[in-house]
C-alpha cells in the first residue's frame, strides 16, 4: 500500500508542475529548497560519470535584469525567485579525464590496476572527437540535468519553467563565464507561481499513454 500511495505522489507532483510563465517576485527558495536542487544537479546521471556540466546559481536582480534583454525579455528571468544556468565545460581533455579517475579512486579507494585500462580507453576516445562533437555530447549531458531538476522541483513544490530562449553568448559575456571555462546552454528560473498566472490552471496536453509508449 505504501509503495502505491509514493508512487500516486509522484505522478501528482509531475501533473502538478508546468512550465511557470509568471512568477512571484516577492517569495523566494528556502536555504533548505535551494540546497535540494543543488544537490539534485550534483546527482544527475551523466554519460560516463564524467559531469561535463555546472550550475550558476543567481539571485541577485540587479544582474537578472542585464540578462533580461539577452532573454528574449521573458520575465521569469526577473521575477523568479532564483535564477539556474546550466552550463557545460569548454574542455573535457586527459587532464579532466584523469581528475575524475583520481576522484573514483579517493572515494572507492579503487586500485591502479583496475582503473588503469578503463582510463586509457577514455583519454584515447574522447582525444579524437571535435570540439563540435564534445559540445554536443556536453549539451545532452545539460539537457539530463534539467529533467531531473524539473521532477525534483514537482516533488518540492517548486515551481519552474525550462527555457531555451535566451542568448547564450551574451550571457556568457554577461556572467563572465569564459573565465570559468564555461558557456551557457539552458535557463531554469525557480521559485513560486504567481496567482493570476493562468497557465497554472490549464490541464496537461499530453498524448495517451498507448500513443506515447511502444510496448515490444
Amino acid at each position: 500500500m505504501e509503495s502505491k500511495i509514493e508512487f500516486m505522489q509522484i505522478l501528482d507532483s509531475l501533473k502538478w508542475r508546468y512550465a511557470t510563465k509568471k512568477f512571484d517576485a516577492t517569495r523566494f527558495l528556502t536555504t533548505k529548497q535551494l540546497q535540494t536542487l543543488k544537490e539534485a544537479f550534483n546527482l544527475t546521471a551523466t554519460s560516463y560519470g564524467l559531469q561535463p556540466i555546472r550550475l550558476v546559481v543567481i539571485q541577485d536582480k540587479d544582474l537578472q535584469k542585464q540578462l533580461l534583454p539577452h532573454s528574449w525579455k521573458q520575465r521569469q528571468v526577473i521575477d523568479a525567485s532564483h535564477l539556474l544556468v546550466i552550463c557545460i565545460e569548454n574542455t573535457v581533455d586527459t587532464e579532466y579525464i584523469e581528475s575524475y579517475f583520481a576522484r573514483v579512486k579517493e572515494i572507492r579507494d579503487t586500485p591502479d590496476e583496475i582503473l588503469k585500462p578503463f582510463k586509457s580507453f577514455m583519454i584515447d576516445s574522447f582525444s579524437k572527437k571535435t570540439a563540435e562533437e564534445l559540445k554536443i555530447w556536453a549539451t545532452k549531458q545539460a539537457y539530463l540535468a534539467m529533467g531531473n531538476l524539473l521532477t525534483v522541483c514537482g516533488a518540492e513544490q517548486i515551481d519552474a519553467c525550462p527555457m531555451e530562449g535566451f542568448i547564450p553568448e551574451k550571457y556568457d559575456e554577461v556572467l563572465g563565464l569564459k573565465a570559468h571555462g564555461l558557456s551557457s546552454v539552458l535557463l531554469l528560473p525557480v521559485g513560486f507561481r504567481a496567482e493570476d498566472d493562468m497557465f497554472g490552471d490549464f490541464a496537461k496536453v499530453r498524448k495517451s499513454i498507448s500513443e506515447s509508449v511502444l510496448e515490444l
